[in-house]
């Protein structure tokens, strides 16, 4: 199976590994159907998914911070706006187009709120995430977003569809 990474290298999975583990800031393409792309921990961050149904192309993104305006170098998973960036270029890549390509996306929360002056790191995310979405010209075709809880998600790459696990809750599919 091959799949490209945040750190831009093809790696070959052994063919009976199908999960495929995101981490906070990292991100992962495949082509091949039987992966299932997975991340946790989403309370602000903001787990991106996009998927190509013509090429069967899917990304996972994992995303911390709204900009990376003001950091030089370093890692461009961990924001949104050049984690985005980064993910569709990798599925481009692969050979996906962003013309067929839908972002499926989960997180957002405001768990600990400690702005005192304008919106927390969660609302600045999804807006950077919204904003990043629309100058690709990506729709959002689903999205659990906000509140005040954590996620764990699963992008299935057979499908497109994205799975969001909640505390408490069953499990949606969008």
């Amino acid at each position: 199976m091959k799949v490209y990474d945040g750190s831009q290298n093809e790696e070959t999975q052994d063919a009976e590994s199908e999960r495929l583990k995101v981490g906070i800031a990292e991100y992962k393409v495949t082509t091949e159907p039987a992966a299932v792309l997975t991340t946790s921990g989403l309370g602000s961050c903001i787990g991106i998914g996009l998927y190509d149904e013509r090429t069967g192309a899917a990304g996972l993104v994992h995303v911390m911070l709204p900009t990376a305006e003001d950091v030089e170098g370093g890692n461009r998973a961990k924001f949104a706006d050049t984690g985005i960036a980064e993910l569709v270029e990798a599925l481009e890549a692969a050979g996906a187009s962003k013309r067929t390509m839908r972002a499926k996306i989960a997180g957002g929360s405001d768990m600990l709120d400690f702005s005192e002056n304008g919106s927390s790191i969660g609302t600045r995310n999804l807006d950077q995430v919204r904003e990043s979405l629309s100058e690709y010209d990506i729709p959002i075709a689903g999205e659990d977003v906000g509140g005040d809880h954590g996620r764990s998600i699963r992008l299935e790459a057979d499908t497109g569809d994205l799975v969001v696990k909640s505390a408490n809750t069953e499990s949606i599919v969008l």
